[in-house]
């Protein structure tokens, strides 16, 4: 079974240390979402999702220390992105493409999705941007490709926890530790096909 999203994964850090990691998912077998990864100073991972069937599917493929379930909102103006989701109100805007974002424009489109190119370019990726990967076993019979087809600089944001300011951007550093690997140290906005190959769902 092959389950495809398409959509959007930005990653930030934090002065303060908070490092957010949000996926946004206009197409997808639980149909269109938004779901938010954080994981605080401390360490402690959470997953802030919209509904019961989405937190199942990402907890059966990562790993975080706790799970609130709520309203997660996003409303995208321009280069401008903004998520409201329990104890977190993020926004950012989205910057222009750096030399890799033309370089993954320039795939042809069969070939970003294409597995065998994801597994290829693996190698590359974890030299290119350390803690990424492109593949990886996602545990319980699954193996996941990220298919990235776009790479933009997220320039600005504006993020808050529990109404506390974290201070505005800075790299995701350290990586963030919710599954095989981490998103770009470089605060980026990546568009994305992710397909999870699995023996059932």
């Amino acid at each position: 079974m092959i389950d495809r999203f398409d959509g959007w994964i930005s990653g930030l850090g934090t002065p303060a240390g908070l490092r957010v990691v949000v996926g946004h998912w206009p197409r997808s077998p639980l149909g269109s979402f938004t779901d938010v990864m954080v994981e605080r100073p401390d360490g402690h991972r959470l997953l802030l999702a919209p509904s019961e069937p989405v937190a199942e599917f990402v907890t059966a493929t990562y790993t975080f220390d706790e799970v609130r379930l709520g309203p997660v909102v996003h409303v995208e103006r321009g280069d401008r992105r903004q998520v409201t989701a329990g104890p977190l109100e993020c926004a950012w805007r989205v910057g222009g493409r750096g030399a890799l974002g033309w370089l993954l424009r320039a795939v042809p489109g069969p070939l970003q999705t294409d597995p065998r190119w994801v597994a290829a370019i693996d190698v590359v990726a974890r030299r290119v941007l350390p803690g990424v990967r492109t593949v990886g076993s996602a545990g319980q019979g699954r193996r996941e490709y990220y298919c990235a087809r776009d790479l933009h600089r997220v320039t600005s944001a504006v993020v808050r926890w529990d109404g506390v300011d974290q201070g505005g951007l800075a790299p995701v550093d350290p990586p963030v530790r919710f599954g095989f690997g981490s998103t770009p140290a470089t605060p980026a906005h990546t568009r994305i096909t992710t397909l999870v190959y699995s023996a059932a769902r």
